[in-house]
């Protein structure tokens, strides 16, 4: 055996190795590239969303580049919640990471949109588990770009330390400006709000009296410290003169006057000092914005109407609805008033509604609040003649205000819920294209709670 070794690389593979060399540095290149193209577009961009838990977790927390520290919250129990970011400028989507906290969505999607109206889902998913996820491969355009939950992991809201957005162009083109809306009085552009609601109310007592209920709904009402407040008629048991009112309605919902958006009922007919005669001197020009008892006001994306039930033969009203139902520019719709169509109660159906159905139904109405029957009771969507209809009205009964309740006698088709002997208010959460509802029982807990429907 030769003593002299041999080279352990033989000189024919030099060559290769140089090749192989040259290529690797070809693909690292290609890989910087290609990792150049796809942008961060979204660190340090303006943010919103649809609620936040409070001062220290805005929607801004989320693109500040901390992924450990600072955190946008939405508040929590509430579906749907949404956060989204303005790029400046209409970008190609590639890429998008989310770094939950605790707090996370089990059931989101991630849409784009040019204008923040419009929106074109590029994600979707219903087995979000937490954590990172990062969402490649992606394809779509936008200028504004959002994480949109439909279902909470967590009894908590959403919780993102980080929403990363990234997208093609190496280079950032100058950001057009951010449209600044003029905001209502409270309730910022595009966020959620809530409103707390129920029908027949206060019965003639006080608190005083331990079997005594509308002080105590009026406390959860309270507790809920809501928008605004919707009354669905009987305001004030049992004639609505105006010395009961101030004896007992106004020592219990009085509190809450001021943002109170109220209807009629029929208790409010019986006044022997006439007709509304109470109602309109205690509510004063709340009873009547409009110079009527029916009335109709923006919030946000939505359209609320109330309306007189007493009056539904009468066709002036009739012409009024279908009027201001024509010159609405809201996406959502939302009426309320006393005598409900449907209903398992003791009272039943009402056809005196129907025709106010066909109205609200032809032109695309989300949900009615009704009262009258002294229960709670939700429907699945329906058209006037009762039947299912996913481009439908929902109708939710809540006449459990403080009245003595009322027997459940005959289930009427679509009735999905009914509770009675419970006394309760309606939260009501309003979210820009979608709406979600609680039924808070005098105790504070939940009763019950609705799906969320999209508006139409």
């Amino acid at each position: 055996m030769s003593s002299t070794m041999p080279s352990l690389v033989p000189r024919p593979l030099l060559p290769v190795l140089v090749v192989v060399t040259v290529l690797l540095a070809g693909l690292l290149v290609a890989t910087a590239r290609a990792e150049a193209a796809e942008t961060l577009l979204s660190q340090g961009r303006p943010a919103s969303s649809s609620s936040k838990e409070g001062s220290s977790y805005s929607s801004g927390k989320a693109v500040d580049g901390d992924l450990t520290s600072t955190r946008w919250a939405s508040q929590e129990g509430s579906d749907p919640q949404w956060i989204r970011v303005d790029l400046g400028a209409v970008f190609p989507i590639s890429r998008v990471k989310l770094f939950w906290e605790v707090a996370y969505g089990r059931a989101y999607k991630i849409q784009v949109s040019g204008d923040a109206a419009n929106w074109t889902t590029v994600y979707s998913t219903s087995g979000g588990d937490g954590g990172l996820d990062d969402l490649t491969g992606l394809s779509g355009s936008g200028r504004y770009v959002r994480m949109y939950g439909t279902a909470r992991g967590t009894d908590y809201g959403y919780s993102l330390y980080e929403f990363q957005v990234f997208g093609g162009g190496t280079s950032t083109p100058s950001p057009t400006p951010t449209p600044t809306p003029t905001p209502t009085p409270t309730v910022p552009p595009g966020d959620t709000f809530v409103v707390a609601a129920a029908g027949d109310i206060a019965a003639q007592c006080t608190a005083s009296s331990s079997s005594c209920a509308h002080p105590k709904t009026a406390a959860q009402v309270q507790a809920l410290n809501p928008e605004f407040v919707i009354t669905m008629g009987d305001n004030q048991y049992d004639d609505a003169r105006i010395s009961d009112f101030r004896n007992y309605y106004d020592k219990s919902w009085g509190k809450f006057k001021s943002k109170t958006r109220p209807a009629v009922g029929n208790h409010e007919t019986y006044d022997p000092a006439g007709t509304y005669a109470g109602y309109k001197a205690y509510f004063g020009s709340l009873a009547t914005p409009q110079g009527k008892t029916y009335y109709s006001y923006d919030r946000g994306n939505w359209h609320f109407i109330a309306l007189d039930s007493n009056y539904f033969d009468q066709q002036a009203q009739l012409n009024w609805l279908r009027s201001d139902l024509a010159a609405n520019t809201k996406g959502c719709i939302a009426a309320y008033f006393h005598h409900p169509l449907f209903s398992s109660g003791e009272h039943g159906n009402d056809p005196v509604s129907k025709p106010v159905w066909r109205i609200l139904h032809a032109a695309g109405a989300d949900l009615v609040l009704n009262g009258h029957d002294h229960h709670y009771e939700r429907f699945a969507p329906q058209n006037p003649d009762a039947q299912a209809d996913p481009d439908g009205i929902v109708e939710v009964l809540g006449g459990m205000g403080g009245a003595s309740p009322y027997k459940i006698e005959n289930v009427q088709p679509n009735s999905q819920k009914r509770l009675t002997n419970t006394f309760g208010v309606l939260k009501l959460s309003f979210a820009p294209s979608a709406f979600s509802w609680q039924l808070i029982g005098i105790d504070g807990a939940v009763k019950d709670t609705s799906p969320t429907y999209a508006c139409h």
